[in-house]
C-alpha cells in the first residue's frame, strides 16, 4: 500500500506543485506572482531531475491562454517518455486553479472534479485549500486528493541550475483518500511536503517529508529542443 501511495504521491504532487504566473504584458494581483513562471510567447519546457534515483526525469510544459475567461496559464506534466499525465489551469490574477486534467490507467484523458481551487497563501498566516477528485492512474480507484499550503519562510536564497535565487518555501499537507467504487472502501494517507518556487522561474524544487520523494529543476528547454530530444 505504502508503495503505491508514494508512487501517486510523486505522480501528482508536483504536479499540484505548479504555479501560475506574472509577466510585463500581463499583471497579476496576487502579491507573490513574481515567484510563478513567467507568461512567454512561447511554450517553455521544465525538466525537473530526480534526486533520490538519478535517473527518473518529469518535464513540465507551461504556456500562456487567453480567451473568454480570461488570461490563464496551462502546466502540462509529462513522462520521460513524453505521454502527457496531467494539466493544471491556473487563473493568473488569483493563481487559483480553474481546470484540472489527469490521463488514466486507459491512457484517456479525464476532467477531475474540483472543490477546491485556492492553491497559493496571499500572506504568511492563510492556508489555502485544494481539493480534486479524479479516476484512479494504475487502477479502478478513484482518488481525492487534498493539499493545504503555508508560507513557511520567505527570501529563502536556493541553488537554482547554479545559482543562488530569492524563493518561498512552501509547508504542504496532501492527503490522499482511495475510494474502491465496488467495494465501497477507502484507504487515507497523510504525506507533508515542501516545495520552492523561485523570483522569476516558477517551481524549481519539491520533496516529501523525509526525502522520499525528491525532485530538483535541472534545465529549462524551448519545446522544439524538446521535442528533438523525446523524439530522436
Amino acid at each position: 500500500m505504502y508503495k503505491r501511495i508514494y508512487f501517486i504521491f510523486s505522480f501528482f504532487l508536483l504536479l499540484f506543485f505548479l504555479g501560475a504566473c506574472s509577466s510585463n504584458e500581463t499583471s497579476s494581483k496576487h502579491p507573490y506572482a513574481n515567484y510563478f513562471y513567467p507568461i512567454l510567447d512561447e511554450p517553455k519546457i521544465y525538466v525537473y531531475r530526480d534526486i533520490i534515483g538519478g535517473l527518473d526525469e518529469q518535464f513540465h510544459r507551461v504556456y500562456s491562454v487567453k480567451d473568454h475567461l480570461g488570461h490563464h496559464v496551462v502546466v502540462e506534466r509529462y513522462a520521460s517518455d513524453g505521454r502527457i499525465l496531467e494539466a493544471l489551469n491556473f487563473n493568473v490574477d488569483s493563481l487559483n486553479i480553474q481546470d484540472h486534467m489527469v490521463v488514466n490507467r486507459n491512457q484517456k484523458k479525464t476532467k477531475a472534479f474540483v472543490y477546491k481551487t485556492t492553491y497559493f497563501p496571499w500572506n504568511k498566516t492563510e492556508q489555502t485549500w485544494f481539493a480534486t477528485k479524479f479516476e484512479g492512474v494504475l487502477d479502478s480507484t478513484l482518488i481525492f486528493q487534498e493539499m493545504k499550503r503555508n508560507i513557511q519562510s520567505e527570501n529563502v536564497l536556493i541553488d537554482v541550475m547554479g545559482e543562488q535565487t530569492k524563493s518561498i518555501k512552501y509547508k504542504d499537507l496532501t492527503k490522499f483518500t482511495l475510494i474502491n467504487p465496488f467495494t465501497k472502501t477507502e484507504k487515507v494517507m497523510e504525506l507533508p511536503s515542501y516545495t520552492y518556487y523561485a523570483d522569476g522561474v516558477g517551481l524549481v524544487e519539491w520533496k516529501s517529508n523525509g526525502n522520499k520523494v525528491h525532485f530538483k529543476l535541472e534545465q529549462i528547454m524551448d519545446q522544439a529542443d524538446w521535442l528533438k530530444f523525446i523524439r530522436p
